[in-house]
């Protein structure tokens, strides 16, 4: 083989975590390896990742099988039960080289290595190369999250926050944009808390600051979801005056009931939400908006729902996640009264209606005009605002990483369509 195969489910950081244990991995000779890195954002994320792993065991017989990831962390145990997994380890052990070294101990290595994430206080820095052909680079600038709302478990898959020192950031982003990658995501847990552990007095927008200065080089500048109450003024300032930071912010908002806002343990209320797009978008008229929404929340009533699908036109969000509400038994929500699931799943699905309305919208409104396109193969790209772009067949195949100037002709569902002058 070729080199070990990840399979990444999940968050940007965990792709950007995936390149880091490729590399261990590799130094390792683990060369048939199979490294599942699985997310638990949901009930039925943990599930998928049990289907993915029976099934790459049947497609890979005599592959030796290692399953990290939130899910790895939280529950290793369920992991550890199935007879496909070789090994299990957790967030912490997957970032050491030392970890996949031991597997090629006489005796094979520990089958289960996952130890309390609580205690982790440092977010060692990995510098990695690129990610293969992608255009694309992910940075981690922050892991954990010292926030507990009621329906989230993955502060117990992540540990508390912790920041990586600026300088690492802004030396891994030097290194991706020198090895090809047009474009970087500082990515992490709870980015927007980035900064108070280190000295310096550091923020998110600080750190956004001097990664554009320090890498002129660097067309395109992204920020993974964040949380609106937490963002900083130099944040602000450079939304309002970068240009290399692109026009679109995914928010994690997760409802727009004030009630139901208070029984997650968020610290917004709706009309934050609001005054913040209003904000953003008065210093940076072009801004486009994503956000989280969870459907189902327990104690949610149609008229609480009701107010969720309004906050997503009085903030003009344009980019939905939904999230049929799913119960983690370890967390505070899951004590609540719960909604019967045929109608969780009403809402999400009435949800989902709604975000393939408002991107509709969005997408029309683009219709005609002249955009430019990070190309990320030869015929798929990507707008400043994050908008997916095929060109049409008929132009010249364009090489990843590349810019160039599409003329949108439409759309069909997710994604636009465009031609190349030639």
């Amino acid at each position: 083989m070729g080199g070990p195969t990840i399979i990444t489910l999940g968050c940007r950081l965990n792709a950007y975590e995936s390149e880091v244990m490729r590399k261990h991995a590799a130094a390792a000779g683990l060369n048939d390896a199979v490294i599942v890195n699985t997310c638990a954002v949901t009930a039925e994320s943990v599930r998928q990742a049990g289907q993915q792993i029976r099934r790459l065991r049947r497609e890979n017989p005599s592959a030796r099988i290692i399953v990290t990831g939130c899910a790895a962390q939280i529950e290793p145990q369920r992991f550890a039960e199935m007879p496909e997994v070789d090994h299990v380890i957790g967030n912490a052990e997957k970032m050491q080289a030392a970890t996949f070294a031991g597997f090629t101990a006489a005796d094979g290595g520990q089958r289960v290595v996952v130890n309390d994430i609580m205690s982790v206080r440092e977010t060692a820095h990995h510098l990695i190369e690129g990610f293969g052909a992608l255009p694309r680079g992910y940075v981690q600038v922050q892991n954990g999250c010292d926030h507990r709302c009621t329906f989230c478990i993955i502060p117990y898959g992540r540990g508390p926050s912790r920041s990586v020192p600026a300088g690492e950031v802004v030396a891994q982003v030097r290194r991706l944009v020198e090895n090809g990658c047009a474009e970087i995501v500082l990515t992490g847990v709870d980015i927007t808390s980035y900064g108070p552990d280190l000295p310096g007095g550091l923020t998110l927008g600080r750190l956004v600051q001097m990664v554009l200065k320090h890498v002129p080089e660097l067309r395109r500048l992204r920020l993974s979801s964040i949380d609106q109450t937490e963002i900083d003024r130099d944040l602000i300032q450079a939304i309002a005056e970068e240009p290399r930071l692109m026009p679109h912010l995914h928010l994690s908002m997760q409802s727009g009931d004030d009630m139901i806002l208070k029984r997650m343990k968020r610290r917004h209320l709706s009309a934050d939400a609001i005054g913040f797009c209003r904000e953003v978008r008065r210093l940076r008229p072009d801004m486009v908006f994503g956000a989280d929404l969870i459907a189902g929340f327990p104690t949610e009533t149609e008229v609480m729902f009701q107010n969720t699908l309004r906050i997503v036109d009085a903030c003009d969000l344009t980019f939905l996640h939904v999230f049929p509400y799913s119960p983690r038994k370890e967390t505070p929500a899951a004590r609540m009264p719960q909604l019967p699931k045929a109608e969780i799943k009403e809402r999400a699905a009435r949800l989902r209606t709604k975000a393939e309305a408002v991107l509709d919208t969005y997408f029309q409104s683009l219709a005609g005009r002249t955009i430019e396109v990070m190309m990320e193969n030869p015929y798929i790209g990507r707008t400043a605002h994050f908008a997916e772009v095929a060109i049409a067949a008929e132009a010249q195949p364009s090489i990843a990483g590349t810019f160039k100037r599409a003329k949108i002709n439409g759309h069909t569902g997710r994604r636009l369509n465009g031609t190349v002058p030639s």
